[in-house]
């Protein structure tokens, strides 16, 4: 077999094993999260989450594939691991941006709601002070 497509078969494996893992670490630990900033509605936060993990699927994995094919042809071992470095290294750096972005953008909408609750008078007014 040709070691470019052991490289191609390792990088898959390994992108894709890394991609499920993230994904479901995300979706077990951003459900909690999601039932907070939705002021505890579990049926909302399960299909929020359920639509944000499907998203992180499409995007990691359709990175994965644009970034699969290369111009360089692998002759030894050495290569192999070079190869299979670089092209890991950058699918772990967007994992990492996607995870960091998915982060901030959940912290953001959970400050907006912490916001809006604080916003909301306590008692309701009772009577209009004179001039």
């Amino acid at each position: 077999m040709d070691r470019t497509v052991v490289a191609y078969v390792i990088y898959l494996l390994v992108s894709i094993a890394l991609t499920i893992w993230v994904a479901r670490t995300l979706s077990r630990n951003g459900r909690i999260f999601l039932a907070d900033v939705l002021q505890g509605n579990e049926k909302l936060a399960e299909a929020v989450n359920h639509l944000l993990v499907v998203g992180f699927y499409l995007v990691n994995l359709g990175f994965v594939a644009l970034y699969l094919s290369g111009d360089e042809t692998i002759e030894d071992t050495r290569q192999i691991f070079e190869a299979l470095s670089t092209k890991l290294g950058v699918v772990l750096l967007v994992l990492g941006v996607m995870y960091l972005g998915n982060v901030y953008v959940l912290n953001r909408i959970r400050r907006r709601g912490l916001m809006e609750r604080e916003q909301v008078a306590p008692v309701a007014p009772q009577d209009w002070v004179g001039a």
